[in-house]
């Protein structure tokens, strides 16, 4: 089975549907999204602009505690509302709110991620190191789940000291499973080394830096890598012909297309 494991919530759920049917994609991880990108008029930098900027405003701090979970529960019914619409082809990663308690963290999880079947935490897109260690409740409300990922963006604007944090989580947290969004970035040889030496890190393919990272990703660590595309910024037919193409093997790329978010996510 072809897994997407990394896609947007895209509207109208019947374009991304087509989009998935046209790469060959038989389900996909759907993610909230701020920014619907895929809604701009046409792909110039202030159409693209207009849209991404309610993400700017959350990424910059702009919202109060308050306005950010009231907007996160609100993408949160847009991607249930989206599932519902094919539930034979896609299963849901659902976002917490940083910097609460860890007492009203453990009740998000149970109330909004168990409470709506999602397979998974996230993303989180830290943007500073503060940001990173404000995880640390997370993953321990995620002991207690311990079949449910956490994925967090590791491209920028996350830096070399921030993937460095979250991999000191990993070390103290051994039981949660971890996807390092798009592998790093320009990081990705460090990230790639980390992941052969800690069984719970798994590397996300989306957005890859260059097709030497996802090239050396399968080689080196065939058993953790997950085809995504993070569409709407993504195509999946492309990145799953970036796959087939520098896959060092038949039975390495169906791992990585499908075999190993199966196995992780026990779907």
């Amino acid at each position: 089975m072809i897994v997407d494991s990394h896609q947007h919530v895209m509207l109208p759920t019947s374009m991304q549907i087509k989009k998935m049917d046209d790469a060959g994609v038989e389900k996909a991880i759907l993610f909230t999204t701020t920014p619907h990108v895929e809604r701009a008029a046409t792909a110039t930098l202030d159409a693209i602009g207009a849209e991404m900027q309610v993400l700017y405003q959350l990424l910059s701090g702009s919202y109060s505690p308050e306005t950010r979970i009231s907007k996160m529960k609100d993408t949160i019914l847009e991607l249930n509302q989206a599932i519902r619409t094919a539930p034979d082809r896609f299963y849901g990663f659902g976002p917490i709110p940083l910097g609460i308690s860890e007492q009203a963290t453990a009740e998000w999880v149970s109330q909004h991620i168990i409470g709506n079947s999602f397979k998974g935490i996230g993303e989180f897109t830290p943007g500073s190191e503060t940001q990173i260690e404000q995880l640390e409740p997370i993953f321990k409300a995620l002991e207690d789940y311990q079949t449910l990922p956490i994925w967090v963006h590791t491209f920028n604007p996350v830096t070399p000291n921030g993937i460095k944090a979250l991999m000191e989580l990993c070390r103290k947290h051994p039981a949660v499973p971890v996807i390092f969004g798009h592998m790093g970035g320009s990081n990705w040889m460090d990230v790639i080394a980390f992941a052969k030496e800690h069984e719970q890190a798994y590397l996300d393919l989306s957005a890859a830096f260059t097709p030497l990272s996802v090239k050396t990703a399968l080689t080196e660590v065939p058993e953790k890598c997950l085809f995504g595309s993070d569409a709407p910024f993504g195509e999946p037919q492309l990145c799953r012909q970036l796959i087939e193409f520098v896959s060092p093997s038949l039975s390495v790329t169906e791992l990585a297309l499908g075999g190993n978010i199966e196995r992780l996510l026990q779907i």
